[in-house]
């Protein structure tokens, strides 16, 4: 039996066991053997490519990673640092804001304060100027008698 070549395929005749006449063809062994070598090597190797590419993948990721993980881990750190330095000092501010309303609030105080050192100012200046008067009558001439001794008018 022959089979012709097809011109999809490029087929060639070949030899087949026709095993009821037992007459054999020659079948041409080294170019279908080039073409299945060819076939199966494009098979193997796309089947290693699909095979192997996730490890390839991966092996590029755990790369990336151990490349860029040293400088993460810094940034995470000092992240850190500037978490804590920025917790003091919005206490710093909230604790300002807490007395400027405390003071705020102290106002009423502070009036009090002003009236009562108003008042104890006049008093001193009363005082001072009573002492005054009673410092001129005593040391006034016109005050003591004869026996040197001195009278107050009773002020």
């Amino acid at each position: 039996m022959l089979i012709f070549a097809n011109a999809l395929t490029r087929i060639k005749p070949v030899q087949i066991f026709d095993s009821r006449s037992f007459n054999v063809y020659k079948m041409e062994d080294q170019e279908m053997q080039v073409k299945v070598k060819r076939v199966t090597d494009k098979f193997t190797e796309n089947m290693y490519v699909l095979a192997n590419e996730p490890s390839v993948a991966l092996y590029r990721l755990q790369e990336h990673v151990r490349r860029s993980l040293p400088e993460l881990v810094q940034h995470k750190t000092d992240m850190q640092s500037w978490e804590e330095q920025s917790q003091g000092a919005i206490y710093s501010v909230e604790y300002a804001c807490s007395a400027v309303k405390s003071m705020t609030n102290s106002s009423l105080y502070f009036k009090s304060i002003d009236g009562l050192l108003r008042q104890a100012i006049s008093m001193k200046e009363q005082i001072s100027t009573s002492q005054g008067r009673s410092r001129r009558r005593t040391t006034d001439p016109r005050v003591l008698k004869e026996g040197g001794e001195k009278h107050s008018s009773g002020i």
